[in-house]
């Protein structure tokens, strides 16, 4: 059953983080006709300039339906097989049996077995998943570094494998989607950002969209601080980065609207085929970054609550950044959110992250904001 919008209990539930301990956040959410959009806190913790619901942010791997969606369109036009192995397309970066083993499809849904990149790139994070051991050193060390995403890929597909291809649950991981954004420059004949820009976002009219090539925000954004589990305190701003540390996997900028604005038109089929967004929807067990298993399909995420109905989007974090952005299968419930601060649980004795005041605000902002 639809639940219409309540203004005064999204304002309540959204400051609620705020005052947790968010430094800023902001949202829209729509039902049918009406939109909502709120923000509450500061963008800037040195002036208290405060946040407003227009800004620009970094959404992290909310990039990865865009490329997943980039990638389902060279596979209607013919130019990519779902379930074709990536040697046959990229020989020299997924060679030999492995090559053959590794389909599309398998990079899509993190099932490739392909281990994570970022340990090896950024050598303080190598003890992941142990967090207590790693250090938040190689953020500052990297913060101008322009990374060659090939690189990048030889050191996730040069790592000890995660699981055999194919093989269930599936372990998350960006090695998978930067070779994805090789395969569309491979086919395209044009970088994945160029590709994506033209066939997706513009095809979308996303005004204030971009995957960008230069390391600041342009427009109107917040700062974002990383706390990196109590080791940064106070929390370090890490507004302006070089982002092709992660590339078509998560250096997305967005707005909320314009995230609303994109899962709306990619659930109507507006962006990729009915019969495309169905095999997007096809999900497998797959172990996140956090180390839960989820459902995950092509790009998308599915969230399903008692007599709601199915969600379906993405999460995303980057250094100091995240965002969620949800839409119902159905198209009329709409919800995103974007905070400017990451990692803010301190860790316990056994380095495991600590539960903090933030955890359930926003849990509860996401309900009321999704379910009403």
């Amino acid at each position: 059953m639809r639940n219409p919008l309540d203004p005064a209990e999204l304002t309540a539930a959204l400051e609620n983080v705020h005052r947790a301990g968010m430094p800023g956040l902001f949202a829209e959410v729509r039902d049918g006709g009406q939109v909502w959009r709120g923000a509450a806190g500061v963008a800037d913790v040195a002036t208290g300039r405060p946040v407003t619901a227009d800004m620009r942010h970094r959404v992290g791997s909310i990039t990865k339906p865009f490329t997943a969606a980039a990638v389902l369109q060279q596979v209607e036009s013919g130019q990519i097989g779902l379930d074709a192995p990536i040697r046959r397309y990229l020989p020299r970066l997924v060679p030999g049996e492995r090559g053959d083993a590794i389909t599309v499809r398998m990079l899509l849904n993190h099932t490739s077995g392909l281990a994570e990149y970022l340990p090896y790139a950024y050598p303080s994070l190598k003890a992941l998943p142990a967090l207590a051991d790693t250090g938040p050193e190689s953020l500052d060390d990297h913060r101008l570094t322009r990374f060659d995403p090939v690189e990048l890929i030889a050191m996730g597909v040069g790592a000890p494998a995660v699981g055999a291809p194919g093989g269930t649950p599936g372990v998350y991981s960006n090695t998978n989607y930067l070779l994805l954004g090789e395969l569309l420059r491979h086919v395209t004949g044009t970088s994945a950002e160029r590709y994506i820009t033209r066939n997706v976002i513009e095809r979308a009219g996303l005004r204030e969209t971009e995957l960008p090539d230069a390391p600041h925000i342009d427009g109107p954004h917040s700062q974002i601080y990383e706390a990196w589990f109590g080791m940064i305190d106070p929390p370090r701003d890490y507004s302006v980065y070089d982002m092709s540390w992660v590339g078509p996997a998560g250096s997305l900028i967005s707005t909320v609207r314009d995230l609303n604005r994109f899962f709306g038109m990619l659930l109507a089929g507006e962006i990729v085929s009915p019969p495309s967004l169905a095999q997007m929807q096809r999900t497998v067990p797959v172990v996140n970054q956090e180390g839960k298993t989820i459902d995950y399909g092509l790009g998308l995420h599915p969230v399903t609550a008692p007599g709601q109905g199915t969600y379906w989007g993405h999460g995303g974090t980057v250094w100091g950044a995240g965002a969620l952005a949800m839409t119902r299968a159905d198209g009329r419930r709409q919800m995103a959110v974007a905070v400017n601060r990451q990692r803010w649980n301190r860790l316990d004795s056994s380095g495991r992250p600590q539960p903090h005041p933030i955890d359930d605000a926003l849990a509860a902002f996401h309900h009321v904001a999704m379910y009403g």
